[in-house]
């Protein structure tokens, strides 16, 4: 058996094992909340805090994306738009659209690991 595939698999090994430590610490990601059909989905969202939760809605009405407890408010977001907000305080969110009180969500946010 020829030696090249084992040091070709040797070489992968180490520049898999380098690659991994240059990662460092896990990058802040962007979550999609999609609001269709009078509902949020999904309707409960866990994310890291710095993460970013995007509200596109799909619907042919407006709605909001409205913390209970005040920590945020989309506004209204028209048919076809969208909204961002960057989670910073972990906690567990109760939101609702206030156009439509029945529509509700979870905004769950961890500690960045």
């Amino acid at each position: 058996m020829s030696r090249l595939p084992h040091i070709l698999l040797a070489r992968s090994g180490i520049c898999a094992i380098v690659l991994a430590a240059a990662a460092g610490p896990a990058a802040a990601s962007d979550h999609v909340v999609t609001i269709e059909q009078m509902r949020f989905s999904p309707p409960t969202v866990k994310v890291h805090s710095g993460d970013t939760i995007v509200w596109v809605n799909k619907d042919l009405v407006a709605h909001t994306a409205s913390a209970q407890a005040s920590t945020f408010d989309s506004g209204s977001i028209a048919p076809g738009a969208s909204w961002r907000y960057v989670a910073s305080k972990p906690g567990s969110y109760a939101y609702q659209c206030l156009f439509h009180p029945t529509m509700h969500g979870t905004l769950i946010v961890e500690p960045k690991p």
